[in-house]
């Protein structure tokens, strides 16, 4: 045989190698599935519990609900959970949190080294996730690190739906400088843009470009300050924040991404100043009146409430300090916001908005049980879950998660509690999750089993 000859079935048996050599290609491995067997189910939205069922999830979804047994993908990793007759619930959603600023100091969380802030909330988070909340809406700080080292496997906690650098006015609720700071030099950029906690941005076209910049880095939704705020230093919670053509600049840029504002505001001005704008959220509201309820009913506006009561659960304030004062301006109007919330059956979400205190953290069931004041159980647990749910479905095509979440149905994303107990009958139980929640899943992946 010639070289030539030699050389061309050499080279065809290298071309043809790979389709001859498919076969003995490792094949993929089967899928883990996990069994929940002979539990009752909050579905997320229903005012009672199911009888008993089965629930099996494959990979990351809920793939069969039934009364009886189901069985397995062939070949599938099957891991079975005796529920005996425990509620099988979704993970819980906080729809206001700042994970950055949750357990540090405010003086910590404005002046340290923005490294130990991230350490502090890589702690932040994975509490959070051991309490049950397996979705966080991060509304303002320097997360998109912490999201990304979450995701890919690097440290536990929940998911995050990051909105990114706080972008506020001038003197607004998100201007973190001393007065020494001000008027800022030529050139000068303060620590919170540097670390990209915060943006301090006037006029249209400065606000467009902080707006599209968090795009870019991956924000779900745009956070803006539109009026006074607590624990800021230099504005009442009177004050109404940006101009409306500023506000409609943000609302632009977002909606061309797909996604939408929200807005920091209590009062009715600066909350019917940011409708007006395309806002389609607002953050606390705890000052609105009612034809502002009104108006956000006409509108299909959500308020993102929080529970803030005179309680063990207030961020503490210095007594006779502004911030204090402020904060107690704000608690008296949580009782009417609620009730207008509910004559008008605006769109309600809850939340947190937990900041400054590592104790208060350990407090977010506490605080959900909190809404059975305004409430019924179901109704406390549907808008932690569901109605939440419902809510980041806001920012579409920007969802950093594809799928359903805050109901167990088949199709939805495997983010699941068990929970010992029947929480509709005793909603405290969500109080205490070291003890009650004896399995936490998330996106299909054990993170808590406690069962023998």
């Amino acid at each position: 045989m010639s070289r030539g000859v030699v050389m061309t079935v050499l080279l065809g048996s290298i071309a043809l190698g790979p389709a001859l050599g498919g076969a003995q290609t490792p094949l993929p491995a089967p899928p883990a599935a996990v069994l929940f067997d002979n539990v009752r189910v909050f579905d997320g939205t229903s005012e009672r519990l199911s009888p008993p069922r089965s629930v099996l999830v494959v990979g990351n979804t809920i793939r069969t609900i039934a009364e009886g047994p189901i069985a397995p993908p062939p070949g599938a990793t099957l891991t079975r959970i005796a529920g005996n007759g425990r509620t099988l619930m979704p993970g819980l959603i906080d729809a206001h949190t700042h994970l950055s600023f949750t357990i540090i100091p405010q003086a910590a969380a404005l002046t340290a080294d923005i490294g130990y802030v991230h350490a502090a909330s890589t702690q932040a988070a994975a509490g959070m996730l051991m309490r049950g909340f397996t979705t966080a809406r991060d509304a303002g700080g320097p997360v998109f690190g912490l999201k990304r080292a979450i995701d890919e496997g690097v440290i536990p906690g929940p998911r995050i739906w990051p909105s990114g650098a706080f972008i506020s006015q001038t003197g607004g609720h998100a201007d973190f400088r001393l007065p020494t700071e001000i008027p800022a030099r030529p050139g000068d950029v303060s620590y919170g843009e540097r670390t990209n906690m915060a943006m301090i941005v006037d006029g249209v076209d400065a606000v467009r470009k902080r707006v599209r910049e968090q795009l870019a880095l991956g924000a779900s939704q745009i956070k803006l300050h539109a009026g006074g705020g607590v624990s800021s230093s230099y504005d009442p919670l009177d004050v109404t924040q940006f101009s409306p053509e500023e506000l409609r600049a943000a609302v632009n840029a977002a909606e061309n991404w797909g996604t939408y504002v929200m807005v920091h505001a209590y009062t009715p001005r600066s909350v019917r100043q940011a409708i007006e704008a395309g806002v389609r959220v607002v953050e606390h509201g705890h000052l609105i009146d009612e034809p502002t309820a009104q108006l956000m009913a006409e509108k299909g506006i959500w308020i993102s409430l929080q529970p803030f009561l005179q309680d063990e659960d207030m961020i503490p304030f210095p007594e006779g300090s502004g911030a204090r004062a402020k904060q107690l301006e704000m608690i008296a109007g949580t009782e009417r916001a609620y009730a207008l919330a509910r004559k008008y059956g605006l769109k309600t979400a809850w939340s947190t908005d937990t900041l400054f205190d590592a104790k208060l953290a350990t407090r977010q069931g506490a605080q959900l049980v909190k809404l059975t004041r305004w409430y019924t159980p179901a109704q406390t647990l549907r808008m932690a879950t569901a109605d939440n749910g419902e809510l980041l479905a806001l920012s579409g095509l920007r969802s950093p998660y594809p799928g359903k979440l805050g109901v167990v149905q088949p199709g939805a994303l495997a983010d699941l509690l068990l929970v010992d107990g029947d929480p509709l009958a005793d909603i405290r139980l969500i109080e205490d999750p070291g003890r009650n929640f004896v399995v936490i899943m998330k996106d299909g992946r054990i993170y808590k089993n406690t069962l023998p």
